[in-house]
């Protein structure tokens, strides 16, 4: 039987932040992954400066391509770009960058269990049992980042009708040298490539990864607005591609984060950018977030819980929100998306990059701040 003082299920950003950080404050710290590392993970791949740049060791070996303009582009006729000193996204696959962060973790003495699929939970007085594939452990504070699709939390009892998940679907496609080189040159979002979405293009070392999201509602019509935007994009030839659909969270659960002594970080508690649907840094961050209330608590089971909702609270949930306000309003209206982009287009793709390289926040006061200019405007 083996006790661990924290047992992380999930070996993503998320929990292998959370693992690193923890071993770092001395914990004892076990990773519970379901799969063998590396594996393949379904994402864009797209790391914005602001998470990067908080990353307490270097990924640079795991970067296929560093990126210091964005583009983004409405139909054929409206486009935008921004560019910066440091790189605004960072394009990593997620198998080696995920196993760098493990790798890490590793470093500082936390186990890894591989193959490893917990089965179920058990409260055995201060401890909770861990009934796995692998066998039976115990641990005094379990973090649920085991993704969107979270089974930990059903477990710890949350429910699944408190989150919004929006449809994605990305190809990984190779293509003709021609195309891969013009295609290469630029991270791209297609604002209205799918209703009430957008599609991004994002070279990787010698492929490109293509995909499509719905921001505000579900469409059963993914695949086939998939398919239009990569003949947007002027791809007339594919040379091999793997598709791939997922689920986005891009509201948090309202019923908390915290349940006895489970925590909930990355997408297992929503914690993507509800505008942008970037997942990553937030998911770092939490798992950084996690492991400090943790840490701080010295074992008090509730304070732990109390200060990781208030870390949540005063750090990520005003982001969070406003960024579910401006989701809405974007999305929401064609017309006024239209008007926006129009008149103000390249302020809002520097404002947009300014909060990816983390120099600036969503504004707490969106609501005031549109009225203010709604009245400039009428007036």
């Amino acid at each position: 039987m083996k006790n661990y003082q924290v047992a992380v299920v999930g070996s993503g950003p998320s929990g292998a932040s959370a693992a690193f950080h923890l071993a770092k404050a001395g914990l004892s710290v076990v990773i519970l992954e379901k799969e063998k590392l590396p594996r393949y993970k379904v994402c864009g791949g797209g790391f914005v400066y602001r998470g990067r740049k908080e990353m307490p060791f270097d990924i640079s070996e795991v970067v296929d391509l560093e990126c210091n303009a964005i583009d983004i582009y409405m139909g054929r006729d409206l486009h935008f770009k921004t560019k910066r000193k440091e790189p605004i996204v960072s394009l990593v696959m997620r198998d080696t960058f995920d196993e760098l962060m493990v790798r890490n973790a590793k470093a500082l003495g936390v186990e890894v269990i591989q193959n490893c699929k917990v089965k179920s939970l058990h409260k055995v007085e201060d401890l909770t049992a861990i009934e796995t594939s692998s066998g039976l452990l115990y641990s005094n504070y379990i973090i649920a980042a085991d993704g969107v699709y979270s089974q930990v939390a059903k477990m710890a009892g949350w429910k699944e009708d408190t989150r919004t998940l929006i449809p994605a679907l990305e190809y990984e496609i190779h293509v003709p040298t021609s195309d891969f080189e013009r295609l290469s040159k630029e991270i791209r979002f297609d604002i209205d490539a799918i209703p009430s979405g957008y599609g991004w293009c994002f070279p990787k070392k010698n492929h490109l990864s293509v995909g499509v999201a719905a921001l505000l509602k579900d469409n059963n019509k993914i695949k086939q607005y998939c398919e239009e935007y990569i003949k947007f994009l002027g791809i007339e030839e594919v040379i091999s591609i793997e598709r791939h659909g997922y689920q986005i969270p891009v509201t948090p659960r309202l019923d908390g984060f915290v349940k006895n002594n489970v925590f909930l970080i990355g997408d297992a508690a929503g914690f993507a950018d509800p505008l942008t649907a970037e997942g990553i840094s937030n998911a770092i961050l939490s798992g950084r977030l996690a492991a400090n209330a943790i840490a701080k608590a010295n074992g008090d089971t509730r304070l732990a819980g109390k200060l990781y909702e208030t870390l949540i609270t005063n750090s990520m949930m005003p982001e969070l929100l406003t960024s579910m306000k401006l989701a809405k309003l974007f999305y929401g209206n064609k017309m006024a998306r239209k008007f926006l982009l129009k008149n103000y287009g390249q302020r809002f793709s520097e404002a947009l990059t300014d909060i990816f390289m983390g120099e600036k926040n969503y504004p707490k006061d969106i609501n005031q701040k549109i009225k203010q200019k709604m009245k400039s405007l009428l007036f």
